[in-house]
């Protein structure tokens, strides 16, 4: 006889995910992430008809088409986004450690 299929998913042995704190600091961009912000717009009035997917797309080619003469100020905001990420998530840790101690 074939097992009922269920809808529901069932947790690892009863381990719940962890809520992510809205409190807590947003993760650094990277170079290309940074790029895509970027472009998105331009992109998408060379394009106007073109989906969301095909727009990610256009954008993931023009990346590749950069060199890395091209890509260097990228890099370095990406470098610099994730130092901001890095003082603030060390800051925001503390005041964890400091709420947890109280």
């Amino acid at each position: 006889m074939p097992k009922e299929k269920t809808t529901a998913r069932k947790t690892k042995r009863g381990v719940e995910k962890k809520k992510k704190d809205p409190n807590a600091p947003k993760r650094g961009l990277s170079a290309y992430m940074i790029f895509a912000n970027e472009q998105r717009a331009a992109v998408r009035e060379e394009n106007p008809n073109i989906t969301f997917g095909q727009v990610g797309k256009v954008l993931g080619e023009r990346w590749k088409a950069l060199s890395d003469k091209q890509r260097v100020p990228y890099e370095e905001k990406a470098a610099t986004d994730k130092q901001r990420y890095e003082d603030e998530k060390a800051a925001y840790n503390s005041r964890q450690d400091d709420d947890e101690s109280s």
